[in-house]
Parts: C-alpha cells; sequence; structure tokens
C-alpha cells in the first residue's frame, strides 16, 4: 500500500529504494488512500470514495500538506494503472516541498480517475470531494487502502495549502468560499470563481461554451467506470443549465465562489493572464475585489500571456515565492513575504514591475462620454458631456474584431467607435471598466459588446498557450525544469505591429440590463440605459495613443447569436452614454 522513496535534499527526482534513506538524501514514503466523501453523487448507496495519493517525508513528524485537486488525473499519461500504488507524482510540487519538509496530496476529484461518484462541473459535489480530503487529514473522515485497511493522517498537522491551474485551481476557490477547515491558503491559477461567467457573459453565452457546456465538461472528465452511473446526472445537468435564457439561476448561484467571499478565511495568492480568453479575466478581478472588499490576506500576479502556468515562464521566481507563501501560511514562518509588494504585474514586452495594491494606489473612475464626431474621428470620448445627439448603430453580421477596431475616422453603421484626442501624459488603467448606453431598440433583446482600444503604433506580443489538460498532465519534473520541457516549456512569442490594441471586452444581453437572474424586453418605443462591465485590466496607455471604445451588436467570434435580435437597428444617446475608467490619479489628459 506504500512505497518509500529517497528524496534529495534539493531539487532531484525520486528513486524507489529497498535500503534505508542516508542523511543526504531522507527517505519519502507514498501511498494510496480512499477517502469517504459526506456524498453519494452517483446514487449506488455508498458515500463516494476519494482517491487519493500521497508523498510524504519519512521522518516520524508531523507534516502540513500541499494539495493539489484535479478531475483530469484519469486523463492521458497521468491515468491511474494501479488501485494499490499512486500514479506517479507528475508535476515540480513534491520535488520541490517534500524535501523541505511537506506532505505533497494529490486528490481526484469525485467520479473522475479512481474515485467513485460523478463530477457536476463546479457543483457542491466537487467542494465536497475537497472537503472530504482536508477533514481526513485533520482526524475528521475516514479512509481506507484498497484492501480496507483504515488509513490515518497521523502524520499531517492538519495545515494544507491548496494550488494548481484552471480547474486544478477552480477546485481551490470553491474550498476557500467554503471555509473548510484546515485550508490555510490558496494559489488559483487561471482559475475559475463563477461558473456562470465561465459561460456566460452578462445575459449572453460565450462562443464555444453557450450550449450544455457543464453536462459536456462533466462527461469529459468522467471516468469509464462511472459513465453509465452517472448517466443521468450528467442528462440533469443539462437541462438545469438555461441555456434558453443565459440567465443566472440557482443552478449557477451554488456554482459561484463569490457568494462565499465573504466567509474566506484562508489567504490567496491569485496568478491570471490578462490575455486569458479561455477562464477570462473578470474571473479574477471580480473574485480580487470580493476578497479585497472583506479584507483577505493576499497576493497577486498578473502576466501578459493566455492560459498558462507561471512555472512556464517565470520558474525561479515562482518557486521562490511558493517557497516561502507555504512556510508562511502553513510552517507560520515569519519571512517577509507579506511584506513584499502585493501586485506583480507584467510588461507587454515581458519585463515585469510591482505595484503596493491592485488595482493600483490612487486609481479611481474617471467618466468619459460618448460624443460627435470631432479630430478627424467618427465619434469622440470627452470629459464634459454633450446635451443632444445619436448614432445609428445597425446590425453587426460579419465584422471581426480587427475590423471593428480599424480606421475609426470612418463612418460605419455596422460599429461605433468612440476616440479621445491623443493624449498628452501616459494613462495606467488599473481594474474593471463599465460602459453605459442610452439606447432605442426596435428589437426587444440585443447582445452589446464593447471593446476597449489602445488606438497608437505599437508591437504586440501573442503567446501560445495550452490547454486546461496540458496544464495539468504535462511531464514536469527535473528534467522539465532543467530543459525547459514539458511544463517548463516555455510559451512562443510572435511580435505584431499593431495600430489598434484591443485592451479588454465585455458583453451584455441588453434584456438583461436590470437583472441576470430575470430578462426585461426592451422597449421598442423610447429608451434604456444598459450598463454592463468589462474584463479587468491592468495597462499603461502611451502618451500620443488615444482611448477608444467601440461598440458592436452582434460579435460572433466573442458570443453566440441571438436570433431574436437579427435585423436590429439601435440608436445610441450622445452625452449619456459613457464609459468609466480606472485610471491611476483619476484624470485623463488630453
Amino acid at each position: 500500500m506504500r512505497r518509500v522513496y529517497l528524496v534529495a535534499a534539493a531539487l532531484l527526482t525520486a528513486a524507489t529504494i529497498h535500503t534505508p534513506a542516508s542523511a543526504a538524501a531522507p527517505a519519502a514514503i507514498t501511498e494510496t488512500v480512499y477517502v469517504e466523501s459526506t456524498t453519494d453523487s452517483d446514487s449506488d448507496g455508498k458515500p463516494d470514495r476519494i482517491a487519493t495519493d500521497v508523498m510524504r517525508p519519512d521522518t516520524g513528524g508531523r507534516v502540513p500538506v500541499v494539495m493539489e485537486a484535479s478531475p483530469y488525473y484519469g486523463l492521458g499519461a497521468a491515468a491511474a494503472t494501479s488501485l494499490t500504488v499512486p500514479r506517479g507524482f507528475g508535476r515540480w510540487y513534491d520535488e520541490y516541498f517534500v524535501p523541505r519538509g511537506y506532505a505533497v496530496v494529490e486528490v481526484e476529484m469525485q467520479g473522475t480517475s479512481r474515485s467513485t461518484g460523478c463530477p457536476t462541473s463546479g457543483g457542491p459535489e466537487d467542494t465536497a470531494s475537497v472537503r472530504a480530503v482536508v477533514d481526513w487529514l485533520n482526524g475528521r473522515a475516514k479512509a481506507f487502502y484498497a484492501d480496507g485497511r483504515e488509513a490515518v493522517a497521523s502524520w499531517s498537522t492538519g495545515n494544507v495549502g491548496m494550488l494548481g491551474v484552471s480547474y486544478n485551481g477552480t477546485l481551490p476557490n470553491a474550498a476557500a468560499a467554503a471555509n473548510i477547515p484546515g485550508v490555510k491558503t490558496i494559489v488559483p491559477i487561471a482559475a475559475i470563481s463563477s461558473w456562470y461567467e465561465y459561460a456566460r457573459d452578462q445575459g449572453i453565452g460565450y462562443r464555444g461554451w453557450e450550449t450544455d457546456y457543464p453536462s459536456f465538461l462533466a462527461d469529459y472528465v468522467v471516468s469509464s467506470s462511472q459513465r453509465s452511473k452517472c448517466r443521468a446526472v450528467l442528462q440533469k445537468l443539462a437541462a438545469d443549465d438555461g441555456d434558453e435564457s443565459y440567465d443566472y439561476t440557482s443552478f449557477w448561484k451554488t456554482r459561484d465562489y463569490r457568494v462565499g467571499a465573504k466567509d474566506v478565511t484562508a489567504s490567496v495568492f491569485a496568478v491570471h493572464g490578462q490575455a486569458d480568453w479561455n477562464v477570462k479575466p473578470s474571473q479574477f478581478g471580480r473574485w480580487w475585489q470580493e476578497l479585497s472588499d472583506h479584507g483577505v490576506p493576499r497576493k497577486i500576479w498578473l502576466h501578459r500571456g493566455g492560459h498558462l502556468d507561471p512555472i512556464s515562464f517565470r520558474q525561479a521566481e515562482w518557486q521562490r515565492v511558493m517557497g516561502l507563501w507555504m512556510d508562511h501560511w502553513l510552517k507560520g514562518a515569519d519571512n517577509g513575504i507579506m511584506d513584499e509588494p502585493m501586485a506583480d504585474v507584467q510588461r507587454p514586452d515581458g519585463s515585469w514591475e510591482q505595484a503596493a495594491s491592485w488595482p493600483r494606489p490612487d486609481t479611481s473612475g474617471t467618466t468619459l462620454h460618448f460624443g460627435p464626431a470631432a479630430d478627424g474621428m467618427s465619434g469622440s470620448l470627452t470629459t464634459a458631456p454633450v446635451t443632444s445627439g445619436t448614432h445609428r448603430l445597425a446590425d453587426n453580421t460579419n465584422l471581426s474584431e480587427s475590423a471593428m477596431m480599424a480606421n475609426p475616422e470612418k463612418t460605419d453603421s455596422r460599429r461605433l467607435a468612440y476616440v479621445t484626442a491623443p493624449l498628452k501624459e501616459d494613462a495606467r488603467l488599473s481594474g474593471e471598466v463599465t460602459v453605459t448606453a442610452r439606447i432605442s431598440s426596435n428589437r426587444a433583446s440585443v447582445p452589446l459588446t464593447a471593446l476597449l482600444v489602445d488606438y497608437g503604433p505599437a508591437t504586440k506580443s501573442v503567446l501560445t498557450d495550452r490547454s486546461p489538460v496540458q496544464l495539468s498532465t504535462e511531464t514536469c519534473g527535473k528534467n522539465d525544469l532543467r530543459d525547459r520541457t514539458g511544463c517548463a516549456r516555455p510559451p512562443e512569442v510572435s511580435v505584431q505591429a499593431v495600430s489598434a490594441t484591443m485592451l479588454t471586452k465585455g458583453a451584455i444581453d441588453a434584456k438583461n440590463r436590470s437583472s441576470l437572474e430575470s430578462a426585461a424586453p426592451l422597449p421598442t418605443t423610447g429608451t434604456a440605459d444598459v450598463t454592463w462591465k468589462l474584463h479587468a485590466r491592468d495597462a499603461l496607455i502611451p502618451a500620443g495613443h488615444r482611448i477608444g471604445i467601440v461598440l458592436v451588436t452582434h460579435h460572433s467570434a466573442y458570443i453566440t447569436t441571438d436570433t431574436a435580435a437579427r435585423g436590429v437597428t439601435l440608436d445610441v444617446s450622445l452625452g449619456v452614454s459613457k464609459v468609466v475608467l480606472p485610471i491611476v490619479g483619476g484624470a485623463v489628459h488630453t
């Protein structure tokens, strides 16, 4: 049921041994246990059993735990071949943390790999699978070896730090929101904080996530041995997901971890890519704001890439900070990590800068109003509102995003562009952008998308990213770290010359302007005010550039098509329509 390994004091590999460990190479024990959950998600009359792999120092003392929970351990090279011994620890965590006096625990989410039960795509059963293992590590739950013998975590201090990327980072968010006793810190990387906003943007489905996404994902990760048992569960996910309206229902509220932000007692170290359009930036931005509002101890890294793990692009610093972070929160070390700046933000050229907080200090909302053509542009953004006027916006049926932003000096009924005069000083954006449009419409619903654009010559770095499964299952041993392969393989970077850079965007179905929980049709006579949020962003807009807001109706590469809104024509009222930008210093100088 368990094997003994040598673990070198530095970042070295583990190897099976049959002789006592030397002082230079302390032994580590590995074992696989099955923890009883409080749920029976496959309705077979037995509690779900959560397969858990453990590697821990063979020192006889009690140690804290670094935990990664995942639905992906049953896929690809990570799949288990034995019920009695671990799959093999594929990440860098065991090689780094075990020699430093930690246990590394890998948890197979319910219904996946060797665990029983059914996956529910962010549902409470997901959280219960994590809770069961944390409870076992704290003596509150039972676990058994494959032969039925009870397994007791007498070696555990009960202090747990959870970390992971994508779904593996989402489970820590769920655990912190549920305030599971023993979870002292979480490190969510490219992680979901609201499953509604993973599939929807304010009343409209994201392109690619618009149809039965929860059941699709659950079916993707469910183990072959559990699939037939879980058929009814997957069917219920599809029936309850509300694709007919895209409203925020109780189904999605149970998958919204921000609701539990008030209960979070664990510290949080969030990492996210500002170009991550898989797990989009609102996932960190709105979670971070809730944590800030409730005084949660926290730290953040924002990088320039997409769906990535920092081990692939900032390895040495990532390991340094992780070592200090876990030592502080799991061992109580007074090592100064919380005295370091709260935020690390990567610049477009790949270098890094630090800030005392995020959004950056002295950030406040700056309002710019939509105005008529001026300064050679088809629409203007000004600090003083005009008193009247409208612009006509027709249905967008074929514009690409680059075409939407191009040529803001030209009038195009398929998109409206509102642009400032050239900036006299740099403007630092830091936080979440809000757009308000007063519209009259010939349709009762219309999906509106706003793009925030930096107009000016620049070079744009485009980085390749990884799929969630790649991030969770790529090899990540000492050779990968040394040779920059596997998990440590850097993203490829291509540099493009551009005249317009999309900084952030956001969409809303106007019938959800008053509530995401229920729709209210737009009046086809008179006007309605529609306010929506764009994804959080940190960016420097250089002097000489212009800030622009581009409005379109159907952004077909970003959101799904609302067939009821086809043929829409809008009149956008100037002056009252506006954008509020989070600007450091609180002013845009033009």
